[in-house]
């Protein structure tokens, strides 16, 4: 339980969304996103759920493409 003085700041920010899908990682940049300052908990509402999952399964042509290192814990 959170002190009773303690307040959450929420503030809009654009953010950049991640997933790995089958071993292949996707990356959206500048999505609207409500975060929490304290927690850095990203909030995204149904519609942007909707319009990040199109984009995705869509697979269009991409802005640019990474190439990203994998290393393995030990």
């Amino acid at each position: 339980m959170k002190p009773e003085w303690y307040q959450e700041t929420i503030v809009e920010r654009k953010v950049t969304y991640t997933l790995e899908i089958e071993g292949q990682f996707f990356i959206i940049e500048n999505v609207p996103a409500r975060v929490c300052l304290e927690t850095e908990e990203r909030f995204f509402s149904p519609e942007m759920v909707e319009r990040l999952q199109k984009i995705i399964w869509e697979k269009g042509r991409p802005k640019r493409t990474i190439e990203t290192p994998v290393y393995e814990f030990l």
